[in-house]
């Protein structure tokens, strides 16, 4: 019972994220039958499946909803704000529902009878008691002309597992009109061969009824996925409906499962096909019935391809078991670059061609399961959707949301991590940045805000823009504030990119007062420190009266790095290849030409830079010619000097020890193809590092 529990609490978050998805697009559009089917079909799985895994109280609640918007499907009563915002909270309250029920914890029994009471009053009189007694919508009154259905219904083998009991269904059918149920025994194995949790059988069901499709397709609607169904009307008492012409005898016969198609074949086999009958005739060339036997083959197949290929498109896989499979590839990874040393050095051609195969396929490998953990931001943008809405009702403003770009994948740890610092700043955007609407008006721009939220690749990264058209970032307003906390001396001249980062401090905040959204100064300074966990920077660009740019610049993934492998003395580094540019020399008369200055020009422009010798207090005299990576930070560019340059490194990333974790300029360590470690460095870090330092000096 506990694993069906998880089970449905798997599929009830996703079904409650799909109903939140759904009332904010109806919202949009009241009238949309689409929409208001998606609602329904959601909480109807909620409430059916629920009762089925022993949540009688959360079946009871949705019940309840489900009831309401039965009234909605049928046209008896409309979308309105009340019924969408009562809706969101009887969302939110089933999630709550769903998590207390891990712990055994009390559900707050007072929230389920305000939303009950509530959705009772928005209700017409007439319908009040409907709500309290309404049957599931499989059994309302639904009634149309009478009709006589088909019904094919073979549930999977595994159904029992999943606590369904295919008869109650058949029950139901049952209930609705004049029925005839066909089992179908012949796929039941020998006794010894029986497995007694599979279900072998199918139902062929001949149903006449008043009842419309919708509410027979409602009684299937939370095994739909678990089970192959046909649902074909066959008769109409009131002839409307083409009748078609006579079933033959044959198909009838199939039907009843009184003959197979094998039987059936064999028969028909005995006399003459209707393409040799046209030729004798001489009505049709043979080359021709040739030709459209040959058509039908080939649709036939094709269309049995794509059926098998629907079939098998996806599968749920547990998080663990995926990131286990990660940490192995990368494991392949680091021995295979052992093999590939070991096999250059011994120069056998023979273990060379292996060496290289094995290079081939781990590669392939590689990426074929970094892919597998690439998720689009499609669902987490869809998230922000109910967040701007709640926040800009409470603070009086009217703001839209727009996103583009969620087809844009990422890896999974990624866009977990990513959900915090994306709240924090779409409610930065509504709260600091969107005005109200009667000042919006005064300064002639329209009543309605815009955030923006869009993704895009970028090379080995992917760029997160958070836009907003609202009065932009006051730069007098951030530079006070900055003296007033002593961030900065008064008299210190700043570029305006300096003031934007001054809002990232801890604590800092330009708000007057504050509010239940913002003005504490918790929240930028987390952000950033949240981006840079992910290996990703955060860059500020912002108009006056315009609005205000936040560009997000994140890896594709945290487990595998392309980096450049350089040496300084004995000590191996890694440099992230997305931060490198190009590499340089560095001569002796370059450095007595800077006169003690760590400058150097590359054609014909100034670039600092960092002695990864001075930075890691490295003892030795270096070479003659030494290198520069030229390297893009926040600031702008900055070299590392290095003895030398070794060559692109694709980097497993392994975590360091705990001794290490103060250690900012260090991101971790990689297992290099001779057994022994090298440091990957967070040049961003190391750059702000040195610059903290050099200002402590001056």
């Amino acid at each position: 019972m506990e694993s069906l529990k998880d089970i449905y609490r798997t599929e009830a978050y996703e079904l409650l994220a799909e109903l939140e998805t759904s009332l904010l697009a109806l919202e949009e559009i009241p009238g949309d039958s689409e929409l208001i089917g998606r609602v329904f079909r959601a909480l109807h799985t909620i409430k059916g499946s629920g009762a089925m895994a022993g949540f009688e109280d959360i079946a009871a609640f949705t019940h309840e909803i489900e009831t309401v918007f039965d009234l909605v499907r049928n046209k008896e009563l409309h979308v309105t704000k009340p019924l969408i915002d009562l809706t969101l909270q009887a969302e939110d309250l089933i999630r709550s529902m769903l998590d207390v029920s891990q712990d055994s914890s009390p559900i707050d029994t007072q929230r389920v009878e305000f939303i009950t009471d509530s959705l009772k009053q928005l209700l017409p009189k007439t319908n009040s008691q409907h709500f309290a007694d309404a049957a599931p919508p499989a059994q309302s009154e639904d009634r149309q002309e009478e009709k006589t259905l088909r019904i094919y219904f073979r549930p999977n083998p595994d159904i029992f597992s999943r606590g369904t009991n295919p008869l109650l269904l058949l029950n139901e059918l049952r209930e609705m009109g004049e029925c005839s149920v066909i089992a179908h025994t012949e796929p039941i194995p020998e006794l010894e061969d029986l497995e007694p949790e599979h279900c072998y059988l199918s139902w062929d069901v001949i149903l006449t009824t008043e009842h419309s499709l919708n509410a027979i397709k409602d009684v299937f609607i939370f095994v739909e996925d678990e089970c192959d169904l046909e649902i074909k009307v066959i008769e109409v008492a009131d002839g409307e409906e083409e009748r078609g012409s006579p079933k033959r005898l044959g198909e009838l016969l199939i039907e009843r499962g009184l003959v197979s198609h094998e039987d059936l074949q064999e028969a028909l086999s005995s006399q003459r096909r209707i393409g040799e009958l046209l030729v004798e005739r001489g009505v049709v060339e043979a080359s021709m019935v040739e030709t459209a036997l040959a058509e039908q083959r080939h649709v036939e197949a094709a269309r049995s391809r794509q059926t098998v290929s629907e079939q098998t498109s996806s599968i749920g896989v547990r998080a663990e078991k995926l990131d286990t499979l990660v940490n192995l590839v990368g494991e392949m990874v680091t021995v295979q670059a052992r093999l590939s040393q070991v096999a250059a050095g011994m120069e056998n051609p023979e273990l060379l061609s292996i060496s290289e195969e094995v290079e081939r396929l781990t590669a392939e490998l590689r990426d074929n399961t970094m892919s597998i953990r690439m998720l689009p931001l499609a669902t987490t943008f869809s998230k922000f959707k109910r967040l701007v809405r709640d926040l800009s009702s409470e603070l009086g403003k009217e703001i839209v949301l727009e996103t583009s770009g969620g087809e844009t994948e990422l890896d999974k740890t990624v866009i977990e991590r990513l959900n915090g610092p994306l709240v924090h700043l779409i409610r930065n955007c509504i709260d600091h940045g969107i005005e109200a609407p009667e000042i919006r008006k005064a300064a002639g721009k329209p009543r309605e805000g815009t955030v923006r939220l869009s993704a895009m690749h970028s090379g080995a990264n992917v760029l997160i823009l958070i836009e907003d058209d609202g009065a932009g970032l006051n730069t007098e307003a951030i530079r006070s504030k900055a003296v007033e906390r002593h961030l900065i001396p008064a008299e210190t001249e700043l570029s305006e990119k300096e003031i934007f980062s001054l809002i990232f401090a801890p604590g800092f905040s330009t708000a007057g007062k504050i509010t239940s959204v913002s003005g504490r100064g918790v929240g930028m300074d987390v952000v950033k420190r949240s981006i840079e966990m992910l290996r990703g920077s955060i860059d500020i660009s912002s108009r006056k009266g315009a609005g205000t740019l936040i560009t997000l610049k994140l890896p594709l993934t945290l487990a595998i790095v392309d980096g450049l492998l350089v040496e300084v003395r004995e000590g191996r580094y890694v440099l992230p290849l997305s931060t490198v540019e190009e590499c340089v020399e560095l001569s002796r008369e370059d450095v007595a030409a800077s006169h003690g200055r760590h400058i150097t020009r590359v054609r014909g422009e100034i670039v600092p830079y960092i002695r990864l010798r001075e930075c890691f207090d490295i003892a030795g005299t270096p070479p003659e010619v030494e290198q520069i990576v030229i390297t893009e930070s926040a600031g702008g560019k900055v070299g590392l000097v290095v003895d030398r340059v070794i060559g692109e490194h694709q980097t497993v990333i392994k975590n360091i020890g705990r001794i290490f974790r103060d250690v900012d300029e260090l991101s971790g360590a990689t297992i290099l193809g001779d057994g022994t470690v090298a440091l990957i460095i967070d040049v961003p870090k190391l750059v702000e590092g040195v610059e903290r330092n050099q200002s402590a000096i001056q």
